[in-house]
């Protein structure tokens, strides 16, 4: 198969847990695309974020290769992969204001000032629509405010790659249509390649990447 020399890819990756397997699979996912990976709970949807995220567990195993704009990621630590995740809750900080929360995903920039920094945050702020929100305490936000706060803390982290793990299975039906248009639009204003799994076809659908069923 030949490689990318952008986007993540996945050559023939095989998850199995003792004798059985999981999954089997390989595709690429361009920049600014979200790639869908469904099916019913125990497929291994889960596992397989985390084999690409670098974290799979002792009990699984694994065999294949994860490439990142064409760099392959196997023996990469989790936290050296530049890979971030978004789950079903938002996991806010709850010690730390809104805009501390941001600041904690932030990389920091040679020479620059903490004003330079907060006017960074104000920004993010801005383009989430919570702007004079940075004071505010996490448990005062609506769900749907925490969602657009972690995607965005995420994304102040410059990942090359995203992982979003069932990210809207805890808001209601029109919550969730609303946050899941904003995040699909801001995952590919960013460029980087994203991997959805869900069990919700309407999910697969906005995503509006190639859908794999497992």
């Amino acid at each position: 198969m030949t490689t990318m020399t952008t986007g993540l890819e996945l050559q023939n990756v095989s998850l199995s847990v003792g004798s059985r397997q999981l999954l089997s699979l390989s595709c690429s996912v361009a920049p600014g695309e979200v790639m869908t990976v469904m099916g019913a709970s125990g497929t291994g949807k889960s596992t397989l974020l985390a084999f690409i995220a670098g974290f799979l567990g002792d009990a699984f195993t694994a065999e294949g290769r994860v490439l990142l704009a064409g760099k392959e990621l196997n023996a990469v630590p989790a936290e050296k992969r530049r890979i971030g995740l978004l789950f079903q809750d938002a996991l806010l900080f709850p010690h730390l204001s809104v805009a501390a929360n941001l600041k904690f995903g932030l990389v920091r920039k040679v020479g620059e000032s903490p004003r330079e920094r907060d006017l960074r945050i104000e920004l993010a702020l801005d383009a989430i629509g919570l702007a004079g929100f940075g004071d505010r305490d996490p448990a005062s936000l609506s769900g749907g405010q925490q969602s657009r706060v972690a995607l965005m803390r995420l994304l102040l982290s410059e990942p090359k790659a995203i992982l979003l793990d069932e990210p809207f299975s805890n808001l209601d039906m029109q919550l969730r249509e609303e946050i899941r248009t904003f995040t699909f639009d801001t995952l590919r204003a960013a460029d980087v390649p994203a991997f959805l799994v869900t069990h919700d076809l309407a999910d697969a659908q906005a995503a509006g990447g190639k859908i794999i069923a497992l």
